[in-house]
């Protein structure tokens, strides 16, 4: 077993013990997420640490659409528990960029496209394979996207 997944396993086990409803609700659904995973396809694997946490990754994206979806329904309560369970994600998840790190490396990225050659927004794939591996995981990819489309278009 994966030393991650053992370490939210672990978490479960310490938040039933503590009797921390939102937490271990929290993790087991993430936990559930990472088996539905793991036995997807045509044969069960094991996940390695960095799947384990873009699954997480993708269940912390969910609960933020969540919550937004909540709030313009108008269900603040609703809203409030997913944006709850997100934090608690955060927590296994690596800090995320801020808008000013992102674009540093951004345009570090559209630096390098266009010393080979790449210009306007036809350089964005070549942009966006470059800065992809520097973010790995500390930035949504719409919002790296983003990044990129304004750093093409200045």
């Amino acid at each position: 077993m994966t030393t991650f997944k053992s370490r939210l396993q672990g978490d479960l086990t310490a938040a039933i013990k503590e009797r921390d409803e939102l937490r271990s609700a929290t993790l087991r659904m993430a936990l559930a997420a990472i088996t539905t995973e793991e036995v997807a396809g045509k044969t069960a694997r094991e996940l390695s640490d960095d799947e384990v946490r873009k699954v997480l990754a993708r269940e912390a994206k969910k609960r933020r659409e969540a919550a937004e979806a909540f709030e313009k329904g108008g269900r603040a309560e609703s809203a409030e528990r997913e944006r709850a369970e997100g934090a608690v994600l955060a927590d296994y998840l690596p800090r995320q960029l801020t808008d000013e790190e992102l674009a540093v490396l951004v345009d570090e990225a559209v630096a390098e496209a266009r010393a080979q050659g790449a210009e306007g927004p036809r350089a964005m794939g070549a942009v966006m394979k470059a800065v992809n591996p520097r973010v790995d995981g500390r930035a949504e990819g719409g919002r790296v996207a983003a990044a990129v489309k304004r750093a093409l278009a200045g």
